[in-house]
């Protein structure tokens, strides 16, 4: 009955997001840039608060799929480094609507798909590694991505990419809106349905006691490198979508940018990370929160922001949904079952 309730709220959210163009017609950016960032914040939980590996570098496969995309959009019409070198201005970079949209329909699969490649790659590399230096070696991947995409003239080095111009029939600013969207809802839905999976019983055991979950015979390296994949996957959809939302692909401040990957973080850790409406209740919080501090305290929003982190950390250290969760236990638990429902998912765990 809970698990019923949470996906009629959940598509009631995504229904919501239709009227989006509708409601809100002169806020389409910003509601793009909200849906983007429940996708990595969703991500980033899967491996931070699902599985126990905090990660300070999920934003590599941000920028990797940002730029993957931004390659495919232009190389399937003109040289990409004729076009980076032109910084993509002139005349003779133009982009017709049908071009525009294969370029997104191969564009966007293809950036989280590179990311995933890509995390598999660092993951063989990195998920060795256990606590806090698994979070500083997926920072410092993060500082190293940054810098090196700032030195490749293929992708336009520090100067920057420009993502493909859309053409004036087309109303971009709706087309991005409703990929923002799509993104996000099929992420929502899968991520609800992951996590109602014995998938999240094996890795919940790996951030319980990793070295116990292993000798109980979980597959504690493939379950890692599943969820890191998975993360890095939906990760790269967003980055690629917000690529063309930003129109202007920076490597550091943008596509790599280290407040973009805070953010991330801080939403989950926000929200209550280890749960699924806790990353999507942050995100709005801390994304309202955001545009508030930006709009009324302009030059003071930074501060006013971590104020309202250190509020969040000092006063409730489990996140809204933890916050609630203690209050009221009762809305977190099935009908009939209390103690002896506990006891039931505990053994299931034990043999997932």
């Amino acid at each position: 009955m809970r698990n019923r309730s949470s996906l009629i709220v959940l598509f009631l959210l995504i229904a919501a997001g239709l009227a989006g163009p509708w409601v809100a017609p002169a806020h389409l950016s910003q509601f793009s840039q909200l849906w983007l960032f429940m996708v990595l914040a969703l991500s980033w939980d899967l491996m931070g608060g699902q599985t126990g590996y905090n990660s300070f570098g999920n934003i590599v496969f941000f920028g990797i799929g940002m730029y993957a995309s931004a390659i495919v959009q232009v190389g399937l019409v003109y040289p990409v480094a004729e076009y980076t070198a032109a910084k993509g201005g002139g005349t003779e970079f133009v982009f017709s609507a049908e071009q525009l949209h294969a370029g997104l329909a191969l564009g966007i699969p293809f950036g989280g798909l590179m990311a995933m490649l890509a995390a598999i790659v660092f993951g063989a590399l990195l998920l060795g590694m256990r606590g806090h230096y698994f979070a500083i070696a997926t920072l410092g991947l993060a500082v190293a991505a940054g810098e090196l995409a700032a030195g490749w003239n293929y992708i336009g080095a520090g100067s920057g990419m420009v993502a493909p111009t859309p053409p004036d029939t087309v109303d971009s600013v709706r087309l991005i809106y409703f990929l923002s969207w799509g993104v996000a809802a099929v992420a929502l839905l899968f991520y609800h349905w992951l996590l109602s999976t014995r998938f999240r019983m094996a890795i919940n055991a790996i951030r319980d006691d990793e070295d116990k979950a292993e000798a109980l015979g979980h597959f504690t390296v493939r379950n890692k490198m599943t969820a890191w994949a998975i993360s890095a996957f939906f990760t790269g959809l967003a980055g690629a979508v917000y690529g063309n939302l930003s129109r202007f692909i920076d490597p550091i401040d943008i596509a790599f940018s280290p407040e973009i990957g805070v953010w991330m973080i801080l939403m989950a850790i926000l929200g209550g990370k280890g749960t699924f409406w806790g990353p999507v209740i942050g995100t709005i919080v801390f994304f309202v929160a955001k545009e508030l501090f930006w709009t009324y305290l302009l030059g003071w929003q930074r501060v006013a922001l971590g104020a309202l982190i250190v509020i969040i950390v000092v006063f409730f250290p489990e996140g809204i949904v933890g916050w609630v969760k203690s209050r009221w236990p009762r809305l977190f638990t099935s009908p009939g079952k209390g103690d002896a429902g506990e006891a039931e998912r505990d053994r299931e765990a034990a043999h997932a």
